[in-house]
């Protein structure tokens, strides 16, 4: 698989020199050792055996499927899947796109590409550290072999959410991860491709269907790779902050006119509230 050694007769010693030759799959062999590496010129990592069918690196020869690009990241366009950007603020009150999340049905997929290393190992680190934040939030997680190799499934508390006779409700959670040629592309999967069988290899085909642009520029390990959205999106994404806003702006309106009749909140002046 690697290809053979080339030899050739030292003119000055009169012994065999050995020379380095490509075999077909890209691997380099010089003597005893042997370092496959892949077409776009990285070395193959151990972990590269768990997205032998995707997730896929720009540099190499993933399946036509139609993308969307978001800088760092093609994301699959599939139909009847429905591509949300994640935005939060940050210290000065901008908004940061801090994540992609492809629902399709009733699953939810958030995806995530960090910076990382050459060496592998930064997916096993951010596994433990989401061990450590599930169970200080008083859920559960396990450890399990899945289809990109380890991943976490885990019950979740939702935050204010109980049953009738106040027992916490939690919600199933599944964190998948690979660790990619000086990247690592984080998945988090909910609703039901986190728990029916039958529906989470459809969450793992997209999962699996993403091309992600490292870029050669300097980022540090764990640092979030930059997200970019179409202009068309950008549009969209302001008309519904801005619908949020004056949706807000009339809500507070209308909770102050009902304290000035006296009425309860969430009724109508001349009657209790309307369910």
């Amino acid at each position: 698989m690697f290809g053979r050694r080339g030899k050739k007769r030292d003119k000055n010693t009169g012994h065999e020199e050995q020379k380095p030759r490509e075999g077909a799959a890209g691997a380099v062999s010089f003597g005893n050792e042997v370092e496959p590496v892949r077409s776009g010129g990285e070395p193959v990592k151990e972990a590269d055996r768990h997205r032998a069918t995707g997730p896929w690196d720009s540099r190499e020869e993933a399946p036509e499927v139609k993308r969307m690009d978001l800088g760092s990241m093609k994301v699959p366009m599939e139909q009847g899947t429905d591509i949300q950007v994640n935005v939060a603020q940050d210290r000065q009150g901008k908004q940061k796109i801090i994540g992609v999340t492809l629902v399709r049905g009733k699953t939810a997929l958030q995806v995530q590409p960090f910076a990382a290393p050459k060496s592998s190992g930064l997916w096993d680190e951010m596994r433990e550290e989401l061990r450590e934040q599930v169970v200080k939030q008083g859920g559960k997680v396990e450890e399990h072999d899945g289809t990109f190799g380890p991943e976490l499934k885990a019950l979740v508390p939702v935050p204010g959410r109980t049953t009738e006779d106040g027992k916490q409700l939690a919600q199933r959670v599944r964190f998948i991860g690979v660790d990619g040629p000086r990247w690592v592309l984080r998945g988090v999967i909910r609703g039901e491709g986190a728990a029916k069988p039958e529906v989470m290899a459809e969450a793992e085909k997209l999962f699996a269907d993403i091309v992600v642009v490292r870029g050669d520029h300097p980022v540090p390990p764990s640092e979030l790779l930059p997200i970019t959205v179409p202009k068309q999106i950008q549009e969209q994404m302001a008309k519904a902050a801005q619908a949020r806003a004056a949706q807000a702006a009339q809500a507070r309106r209308d909770a102050a006119r009902q304290a000035g009749n006296g009425a309860a909140p969430g009724g109508t002046p001349d009657g209790p509230a309307q369910a």
